[in-house]
C-alpha cells in the first residue's frame, strides 16, 4: 500500500535529502537490493506537517544495522567524506530494547538503524521472541496505526501496510493495527502510549481500544509486567505534553488511575474511591491557572537553569520541570495530608510538595472578586499598579512555588536610584515601606511578564526615584 509522499504531504528538507542521498549511495554501491524505510514517528510527524529529527531506519534482507553502517562509512570514504563512529546498543529487554540498534551521525544528525522484526510474546512475559520479518509484519506488530507507517527512501513513497494508518491520521483516531486487547496484553505500557498520543494530537481513542484499556487483565498486566520507572516516564511525557489534563482524564475515565498512581499500603487516612476525580479536578484547576497567568511565570528570569534545593540536594530545574512539578503537586493536592508507614517504620507523607501549591489552587477555585483577592493577599503597593487581570499571576509568583531571578541586582538599584554605595543602602532596600525591595522588583516582573530589564529600570525611575529624598541615608 504505497502512495506518493508528495501527495501525502511529506516534503523533505534539504538536510533530509542530503542524508537520504548518502544512504541510497551506499545501497547502490555496496548493498544492491536493500530497501531503506524510515519508520514510525518521523513519518507520522511529517504527514502532520511537523518537523522531526527522529530518523529511525528499518532494514530488510536480514541486514543488521551495524553491517549497514559499515557500508555507509565505506561510501562516505569513497565520496571523500569523513567516516563516522558507529555506536551499537545491545538488546536490553529491561529497557524495552528487544533488538540490537546501530547509530551513526550523518550530516550531523544521529540516525538509528535496526532490522525489520516481528515480536511474539509468551503468556505472563513482557520479553518477546524477536525474528526478522517483512515490512508488513513489522507494521502489524507496532503499537498504533499512526505509528506503523513507513517512508520508503528507495521509492520515495509512504507505505501503509495496516491499510488504516493514513486514514486514522486524517480522522484523528488512535487505534491499534491488530486486536487492541492482544496488543495491550503483549505490552501493557502501550495503553499509556495510546493515551499520550491522543492527548498530544487531540485525537480520539477508538472504542475497542478504550474497552481493551479498561480490561482487568490488561490492568493486571500493567501492574505486574511494567516497572514503575517505565510507567513514570510515560506519565512525565504526558505532563510535559500539550494537554496533560486530557491525558489525566483518560487515565481516570478508563479506570487506570489507581493502577498508574499506585498508592502505598497502610495509608492514614485511606485513599478513597473517588480520589481520582478529586485529583483530576485539581490538575484541571492548575492547568487553567497556568493558561490564565501565562507559562512565562515558570521561567527564572534568565536563559540558564535555576537551582532548586530539595532534601539537601541541588537539582537543575528547567522551565518544563517546574511546570511538571506544579501539575503533579496540584494533581495530588487532595491526598497531601495522607501518610503511610514505610519498611523502616518511618511515617512518610504521600506528597509533601503539594503543600506549597495548596493556597494557590484554593485561590484559583475561589469565586471571589479579584479586587477583594488583591486586598486579602496584600498585593496593593503605592509604587506599583497591578492590573486586575494580573493579580493571580503576581500572587502565584510571590508564593515561591518556583524560582525567579530578579531582573535588577543591588548594583542596578544604586545606579538607577543614583545612590552612592553605602552600608545603609541594604537596610533601606529591605525596610522601605515595610516591603522588601526585591519583592517589588519581582512583583513588577510577574505583573509585566514580557517586560525587559530596561522597562523595569524605567519604572523604578518614575516611581521610586522621586521618593529618594525621603530615604534616610
Amino acid at each position: 500500500m504505497a502512495v506518493e509522499a508528495q501527495q501525502q504531504g511529506i516534503l523533505l528538507t534539504e538536510l533530509e535529502k542530503r542524508i537520504f542521498d548518502r544512504l541510497l549511495g551506499a545501497v547502490d554501491r555496496y548493498c544492491p537490493g536493500t530497501q531503506l524505510r524510515v519508520a514510525g514517528g518521523w513519518v507520522r510527524d511529517k504527514l502532520l506537517g511537523e518537523a522531526s529529527n527522529d530518523i529511525d531506519i528499518a532494514l530488510d534482507n536480514n541486514r543488521t544495522g551495524q553491517d549497514f553502517c559499515r557500508q555507509v562509512n565505506k561510501y562516505l570514504e569513497w565520496i571523500g567524506e569523513e567516516q563516522k563512529t558507529v555506536g551499537v546498543s545491545k538488546c536490553n529487554p529491561d529497557k524495552s530494547k528487544h533488538l540490537e540498534t546501530a547509530t551513526m551521525s550523518i550530516c550531523d544528525m544521529k540516525i538509528d538503524f535496526v532490522n525489520l522484526r516481528s515480536e511474539k510474546y509468551a503468556e505472563n512475559s513482557r520479553i518477546p521472541t524477536v525474528e526478522n520479518c517483512s515490512a508488513e509484519d513489522d507494521a502489524l506488530r507496532r503499537d498504533l496505526t499512526i505509528n506503523s507507517l513507513f517512508y520508503n527512501i528507495n521509492t520515495k513513497s509512504v507505505e501503509d501496510f495496516t491499510r488504516r494508518g493514513c486514514e486514522d491520521l486524517k480522522n484523528g483516531l488512535i487505534a491499534t493495527p491488530s486486536s487492541a486487547k492482544s496488543t495491550f496484553l503483549d505490552d501493557p505500557l502501550w495503553v499509556l502510549r495510546a493515551i499520550r498520543f491522543a492527548a498530544r494530537f487531540s485525537f480520539t481513542l477508538a472504542e475497542d481500544l478504550k474497552k481493551a484499556a479498561s480490561d482487568e487483565d490488561v490492568k493486571s498486566g500493567l501492574c505486574s509486567k511494567i516497572s514503575r520507572e517505565r510507567i513514570g516516564r510515560e506519565v512525565d511525557r504526558m505532563m510535559s505534553g500539550k494537554d496533560p489534563v486530557n491525558a489525566m482524564c483518560y487515565i481516570r475515565d478508563l479506570g487506570l488511575f489507581y493502577v498508574v498512581f499506585e498508592f502505598p499500603g497502610k495509608q492514614d487516612p485511606p485513599v478513597l474511591h473517588k480520589h481520582d476525580w478529586l485529583c483530576v479536578s485539581h490538575i484541571e484547576a492548575a492547568w487553567s491557572l497556568a493558561q490564565l497567568i501565562g507559562y512565562s511565570v515558570f521561567r527564572d528570569g534568565s536563559d540558564s537553569n535555576s537551582l532548586l534545593c530539595d532534601t539537601n540536594k541541588k537539582l537543575m530545574v528547567s522551565m518544563d520541570e517546574k511546570k511538571r512539578l506544579c501539575l503533579y503537586s496540584a494533581l495530588f493536592t487532595p491526598v497531601r495530608n495522607i501518610v503511610y508507614i514505610d519498611k523502616s517504620e518511618k511515617i512518610i507523607n504521600v506528597h509533601a510538595a503539594s503543600e506549597k501549591f495548596a493556597e494557590l489552587i484554593l485561590v484559583l477555585e475561589s469565586n471571589e472578586n479579584l479586587e477583594s483577592v488583591r486586598e486579602k493577599l496584600k498585593l496593593n503597593d503605592e509604587y506599583l499598579e497591578i492590573p486586575t487581570d494580573m493579580v493571580k499571576r503576581v500572587f502565584a509568583g510571590l508564593q515561591n512555588v518556583w524560582d525567579m531571578k530578579p531582573q535588577l541586582n543591588g548594583h542596578d538599584i544604586r545606579r538607577v536610584l543614583q545612590i552612592p554605595e553605602c552600608p545603609l543602602v541594604g537596610k533601606w532596600v529591605h525596610t522601605n515601606a515595610s516591603l522588601p525591595f526585591i519583592q517589588r522588583v519581582l512583583k513588577w516582573q510577574f505583573a509585566h511578564p514580557q517586560g525587559t530589564k530596561e522597562e523595569c529600570e524605567e519604572w523604578m525611575k518614575k516611581s521610586l526615584l522621586p521618593k529618594r529624598q525621603k530615604v534616610e541615608m
